[in-house]
């Protein structure tokens, strides 16, 4: 992974605060890793799915409901005051974190699911006719497929799909081809999810610009690992989810251009997406709230604020470096283990291994890694699609986090031989 290549992330800079990367005080901190499991150390490597949480980050969704358990935004009692304080607090630091001109343009969602919904019935739905494209590449989540679906099947507009090349890497030739005068949105993920590849995002936003083509990116898999600035990618939405980046399930972040969300209607009503409500109709509340409708996950966002600041303090820098050597070695590793084939080689990759086993489904890979207290993913990980392309029906993947090290590495490539004797 080339973090100083601007086509693959956007850096505003380095944390010269940030202190030495300590891997075994970082472990301390995630205190589920003191677990055994089967009478082994944790292993935690399914961190694509989700990752872990900070003893901070726990701290602080405990201090909202022991101290400051309140409705946001209307009671004028101390308790909501405070509630809506901390909770307006973590949407300056999604700012601050993403480097958004304004923090308007910062919109809590339950995760990245709902945002990619929120932009295509808010944004793409009502701009959609028949014969026009939402254009998408092999790589996506089915989060970044099924919405398109959905809207492309209610406008009778099609979906178009990025080719890829065996090693997983998006074929740009074929970017400037599909970008077509009737093309209305280009959607595509940052990092994939089942192979890691980074894909080269600021050069595919520029190419559609060139266009006058808007671009959501899909930031699930890069904002816990690579340092993002939405105003240097100069993407028109950014989507990311909570739990992947040490924060709390139930919460993430749409970022939109304010002069893009202002043009846009919201899709669910009620709550404090209202400015003024008769039977007549309904005046819509201000940006961001006229798109968070109903009593928001307040202690998410919280847990959310904190866990940018805990990756803040640490710097996404730092984080990258350590996780890109970790990849290396696990890299190694793995294709020292015959019979054992990485699914996945893109030049820029993020801390993902995806592979097959001649002896053994994924299924029974991750069963047996289980026993020895190796948590990893198996099966087709959301992306179906691309499982056909690449001609497997499942793979077993390890997905790297910051407080990952070689022993964890080390109990995988064991376990995985211990696969081999088992299925021999």
């Amino acid at each position: 992974m080339n973090i100083s290549d601007p086509l693959t992330a956007s850096s505003p800079g380095p944390r010269d605060n940030c202190p030495p990367f300590d891997i075994d005080t970082i472990r301390s901190q995630f205190p589920i890793l003191q677990r055994r499991i089967h009478g082994h150390p944790l292993a935690y490597l399914d961190n694509a799915a989700t990752s872990q949480k900070p003893r901070a980050v726990i701290d602080a969704i405990q201090k909202y409901y022991l101290q400051h358990n309140a409705n946001v935004h209307r009671g004028v009692y101390q308790l909501s005051e405070e509630a809506t304080h901390d909770y307006e607090a973590s949407r300056d630091k999604v700012q601050r974190f993403i480097n958004a001109r304004e923090r308007a343009e910062i919109i809590f969602v339950r995760g990245t699911t709902e945002a990619i919904n929120l932009v295509a019935h808010s944004f793409a739905k009502p701009r959609l006719n028949p014969g026009d494209e939402i254009l998408i590449s092999t790589l996506e989540h089915h989060s970044n497929i099924v919405p398109w679906q959905i809207i492309c099947q209610q406008t009778g507009a099609q979906l178009r799909v990025i080719p890829i090349s065996d090693a997983g890497e998006i074929d740009t030739t074929a970017v400037d081809t599909l970008l077509k005068p009737n093309c209305r949105l280009l959607s595509l993920t940052h990092v994939s999810n089942t192979l890691g590849t980074i894909n080269p995002i600021q050069q595919m936003i520029r190419q559609a610009h060139q266009h006058g083509i808007p671009v959501l990116i899909d930031g699930a898999q890069a904002v816990p690992h690579l340092q993002i600035d939405v105003q240097t990618l100069d993407a028109d939405f950014y989507a990311f989810s909570g739990h992947k980046a040490y924060g709390p399930t139930g919460i993430g972040v749409l970022y939109g251009k304010r002069e893009i969300l202002e043009q846009m209607q919201p899709y669910q009503g009620g709550g404090d997406m209202i400015s003024e409500v008769t039977f007549e109709q309904t005046e819509y509340n201000e940006l961001p709230y006229r798109f968070e409708a109903g009593t928001p996950n307040i202690a998410g966002a919280i847990g959310l604020g904190c866990a940018l600041d805990y990756l803040d303090a640490i710097g996404l820098q730092q984080i990258s470096r350590h996780e890109q050597s970790l990849l290396d070695y696990a890299t190694q590793a793995l294709s020292a283990i015959r019979g054992l084939r990485l699914i996945g080689t893109a030049r820029n990759k993020a801390g993902i291994l995806s592979f097959v086993m001649d002896a053994a489904h994924a299924h029974d890979v991750s069963t047996v890694l289980d026993q020895a207290g190796v948590a990893i993913r198996a099966g087709h990980h959301c992306t179906m699609p691309l499982m056909a392309r690449l001609g497997v029906a499942a793979t077993a993947r390890a997905s790297l986090a910051l407080y990952n090290n070689r022993t964890d590495i080390d109990a995988l490539a064991a376990g995985l031989q211990e696969v081999k004797r088992m299925f021999k």
